[in-house]
């Protein structure tokens, strides 16, 4: 993952951006940023964030 910050809020703030601005799906961004779904979701829920489907973003 080292496109993307290692600091959890901040990791939190991209990835809901990118989902927002430039990707259809957790999946899309993961393939396009070559980062493994499972880590990127371990990493955001160790510091207590989920992914929600429906929305398309952690919370």
């Amino acid at each position: 993952m080292n496109e993307l910050p290692t600091d959890p809020t901040m990791l939190l703030s991209v990835v809901n951006m990118k989902l927002r601005d430039q990707y259809d799906s957790l999946e899309q961004l993961c393939d396009d940023l070559s980062v493994s779904r499972d880590e990127l979701c371990q990493q955001l829920a160790a510091a207590g964030y989920e992914y929600n489907e429906e929305q398309r973003r952690f919370w």
